[in-house]
Parts: C-alpha cells; sequence; structure tokens
C-alpha cells in the first residue's frame, strides 16, 4: 500500500486536512492495519515538495488544508492504471518446498501438512470475517476479503496437487 498513492486519491476528490486523511487512509486500507500520523505528515511533506500537493491555507479551526495538483492528478492517473503484479508468500513456501522435497521426503510432508493446516485457519477466520462484514453492510471489506479467500483455496488446491503427485 503506498501512502503516497492513498493521499492523492484522498485529496482528488476534496481538500483535507492531515487528520481526516489518515482516518480515510485507515479506512481504504481495509485489513492491512493502520497508518502512522507521522507518516501521513512526512508524506504531504514530500508531495508538496515534488509539486503534487499544494496547501491553500487553514480552514476554521487552524488545521492546514491541503489539495491536488493537476500534476498529482496526472501521476495519480497513471498510477492507478498501471497493473500490480501478483506476489505473495507463494514464491517463499515453492522455495522452502523445493528445498524439503530435495533432502527429506518426511519434511516435505509435515511441511505440506502443515501449510494446509495454516491455509484452513486462515479461510476459516476469514469466512467469518467475511459473513460479519455482510451483515455490516461493509462491501469494499467484503470483497476484499472475498478475494483472499479465493487465492487461499486455490493455494490448498495447489499443495493438495503436490501430495497427490508425490505418492
Amino acid at each position: 500500500m503506498s501512502v503516497r498513492y492513498g493521499i492523492l486519491t484522498l485529496l482528488s476528490v476534496k481538500q483535507h486536512h492531515g487528520y481526516e486523511l489518515k482516518i480515510e487512509l485507515d479506512s481504504l486500507l481495509g485489513l492491512k492495519g493502520k497508518i502512522n500520523p507521522g507518516q501521513i505528515y512526512t508524506t504531504l511533506d514530500r508531495l508538496t515538495r515534488d509539486g503534487l500537493v499544494t496547501s491553500p491555507g487553514i480552514d476554521e479551526q487552524d488545521r492546514r488544508l491541503y489539495d491536488i495538483h493537476l500534476k498529482g492528478k496526472e501521476e495519480l492517473n497513471k498510477w492507478l492504471i498501471e497493473p500490480v503484479a501478483y506476489s505473495n508468500t507463494k514464491e517463499d513456501f515453492f522455495f522452502k518446498w523445493s528445498c524439503a522435497r530435495r533432502t527429506n521426503s518426511e519434511l516435505e510432508k509435515m511441511m505440506l501438512t502443515q501449510q494446509k493446516e495454516l491455509i484452513v485457519k486462515e479461510v476459516m477466520e476469514l469466512t467469518k470475517l467475511k459473513t460479519e462484514l455482510l451483515m455490516e453492510g461493509d462491501e469494499n471489506r467484503y470483497l476484499l476479503v472475498t478475494g483472499t479467500l479465493l487465492h487461499l483455496e486455490a493455494d490448498l488446491t495447489w499443495i493438495n496437487q503436490v501430495e497427490n503427485r508425490a505418492h
């Protein structure tokens, strides 16, 4: 997650002060966590320095407002249309599995079993969360969790195929 582009996104909609940006970014992050407030202000300073953001003044409560420049909108639009490369810990697992496979078949079996157990546990937790999000009407996080579940199910299918080929 890029704080830089999150801020540009929010400022492209309307002017914000720092604390509003922090609250809105936390919402954009969804399941990923929370943003450190210091990171907001450091990023705003860099965006201002780079000519992507401006500060048109202060609001009625003496909080500094920020707005996006045309150059910032152009950079945001360019970033938004760039495809995102798929990557996650699967590459780390694949390397580890390849190493286990070369050294000891019992370790490979144990490793695959433990990985499956971890995935099943995550699927159960996320399925519960998905239901809660559906009940709360939180469409964005619901869709995010659904996508994560689909990836976990694909990983589980792959591990099952590896186990079946080993027999």
